[in-house]
């Protein structure tokens, strides 16, 4: 277990934790669970930053941080669906995003053993889920804006993963066939 899996563990269990904060009646609560969730983003970059900088990136890695990603991002936005504070319509959108990319991602590593990494636009995306929360959260003028960007981003993003999807299928489908 190196130090970049470590984070992602880590990831995992601010999920929780999370939660716990954003629902409390505590008087600071929405306030510890908008740190739980920086602090969350912060680890992700910092993982990422460790794992290719020094060689660390492994099998666990490359399965367990999208899916810590995903889980964290897909909690924070029914967490604040719940709390009306975004239409369910945005979550509808992300969690059938998210699903086809955890499926695909599933297919291509069991089937051909390939990880497709981020795409600039899910990188993209990324950043503006974190601008777009922090503006909802906080209420922010065009907190809305915000957040419609990060779903044109993220349909984006599933645009050119399932791109590259379909290329990938193609391209293992044409080696069978010459076989």
């Amino acid at each position: 277990m190196n130090i970049p899996n470590i984070l992602t563990i880590i990831r995992f269990l601010l999920i929780p934790a999370f939660v716990y904060y954003f629902f409390s009646p505590m008087v600071n609560g929405m306030q510890i669970a908008t740190v739980i969730f920086v602090s969350a983003g912060l680890t992700d970059v910092l993982d990422g930053y460790i794992a290719r900088k020094y060689n660390l990136i492994t099998r666990l890695g490359i399965v367990m941080d999208p899916l810590a990603d995903k889980l964290m991002l897909l909690t924070v936005l029914v967490s604040i669906t719940l709390k009306n504070q975004i239409p369910f319509w945005i979550i509808s959108v992300v969690a059938v995003k998210e699903t086809l990319m955890v499926l695909g991602a599933v297919t291509l590593f069991n089937d051909h053993d390939i990880v497709i990494p981020a795409n600039k636009f899910g990188k993209l995306s990324t950043i503006a889920f974190y601008v777009a929360i922090l503006a909802v959260t906080f209420r922010l003028p065009y907190s809305g804006l915000f957040m419609n960007v990060f779903v044109v981003l993220t349909f984006l993003a599933l645009i050119v993963y399932l791109n590259n999807y379909l290329s990938i299928k193609k391209q293992h489908r044409m080696k069978l066939i010459k076989k």
